[in-house]
């Protein structure tokens, strides 16, 4: 198994627009095959950095999810609204091997 951690830095004005887009990511990896472990918004400390964790059975997996999100409708309208929007400044990606009881 593989998870993918992602820090997100974000636009804490527009966090209404994170947390739909979240909600909507959640259900694209589910949809195309990984387990979403949820996103992680600002609450306490800092107002413009969030998380979010989701895994897959492995690193091919993933890129197979990758390769099939970029032509998956609700991902592109997705990818979409971060560009127009810019409700997520920057991101950084990294890949995990969790140790599970």
């Amino acid at each position: 198994m593989i998870t993918c951690h992602v820090k997100y830095v974000i636009d804490p004005y527009q966090l209404a627009e994170f947390e739909a887009y979240s909600k909507a990511w959640i259900a694209v990896v589910r949809r195309l095959g990984g387990t979403h472990h949820g996103y992680f918004l600002p609450s306490e400390g800092a107002s413009n950095i969030a998380y979010c964790l989701f895994s897959f059975p492995s690193l091919a997996d993933y890129e197979a999810y990758r390769q099939s999100a970029l032509s998956d409708p609700e991902s592109v309208a997705l990818v979409a609204a971060v560009v127009q929007k810019r409700f997520i400044l920057s991101y950084e990606r990294s890949f995990m091997r969790p140790l599970l009881s």
